[in-house]
């Protein structure tokens, strides 16, 4: 599966718009990473704990994302993005989303 953050993909020509694909996951941290990421706050700096966490999010959102392009027979997804929203204290939702298209050669 082709993703890009452009609006094309070079060498081909879009056939057909298919929709938005989205993936959507929602993560809190786990208790070891709360106590390691709450004490690293004092001290400041970064705290990987919770990068992990995010990293790890993403993945899973993108992942989803190209499953749903896949049960569209998609070829591409362009445009593709993240959003994340906090909506409770110490829990996100990373969305990741674009087009999915078919595609032909050039």
């Amino acid at each position: 599966m082709i993703v890009t953050t452009g609006n094309e993909v070079p060498g081909t020509r879009i056939a057909e718009f298919l929709g938005v694909v989205r993936g959507i996951v929602v993560r809190s941290p786990g208790i070891k990473q709360g106590l390691l990421g709450g004490l690293k706050q004092f001290i400041g700096g970064n705290i990987e704990s919770y990068a992990q966490v995010c990293e790890q999010a993403r993945r899973d959102a993108y992942d989803r994302m190209v499953k749903h392009a896949e049960e569209l027979e998609a070829d591409a997804v362009i445009g593709m993005r993240y959003d994340a929203t906090e909506f409770a204290q110490a829990t996100t939702e990373v969305l990741a989303y674009g087009t999915a298209v078919r595609l032909t050669r050039g």
